[in-house]
């Protein structure tokens, strides 16, 4: 499987915003890369006042040029519609439960993205594991050790995710929204949006 391929994750981004991130980081540590005198909505207002936020905005900023400067030129078109639709999907984090944690994971799962698709991450190799006979296609795994934080690009079937590291008493455990992928010497638990899967190490 080719890592380096653009990912698919499932986020809801029908609609496409105005602006996109083509601004070259800001030299304000403090500060997103976009300008808060234009912020308009509870989320770019929200990025504004959160150091950590305006941290991932700055990264994101950056890991897009760097998108832009690797990717050939036939694909930037759709790479700028893509970011619209990503944007439009982070903006639409003020309708979730707890909008801090929808903007954060949302910034986190889009930088991962683009430094895998502009190859600054190496692809590793995809682990594969076995889920018992009603799911007959491979769960695949790629295990990133070098983002913040610690990543999984999850595949199943035509689904990809992208999941990070959490606290776990053994083993170890990443989720996103609606997946949760627990793997503990060579087994894995995995609860992929309402089913759960018992998974072994393909031989």
């Amino acid at each position: 499987m080719n890592f380096n391929a653009g990912l698919h994750v499932m986020m809801r981004a029908t609609a496409i915003a105005v602006c996109i991130f083509l601004f070259p980081v800001t030299a304000n540590a403090d500060a997103p890369a976009f300008d808060c005198a234009g912020a308009s909505g509870q989320v770019e207002q929200l990025i504004c006042s959160d150091e950590n936020l305006a941290a991932l905005d700055q990264e994101l900023a950056r890991v897009y040029q760097s998108a832009q400067s690797a990717l050939p030129q036939s694909e930037l078109p759709a790479l700028k519609v893509e970011q619209r639709g990503w944007i439009k999907g982070r903006n639409d984090c003020w309708k979730a439960a707890d909008t801090l944690d929808c903007v954060t994971e949302t910034y986190q799962t889009r930088i991962v993205e683009l430094q895998i698709r502009s190859g600054e991450l190496i692809a590793p190799t995809a682990i594969a594991y076995n889920c018992g006979k009603d799911n007959a296609e491979p769960f695949y795994a790629a295990f990133y050790s070098g983002t913040v934080p610690a990543s999984v690009v999850l595949t199943h079937g035509q689904d990809q995710v992208v999941a990070f590291i959490a606290p776990s008493g053994s083993g170890a455990k990443y989720v996103a929204s609606g997946v949760e992928f627990w793997e503990h010497h060579g087994e894995a638990l995995v609860y992929w949006f309402g089913t759960e899967l018992k998974c072994s190490l393909l031989k």
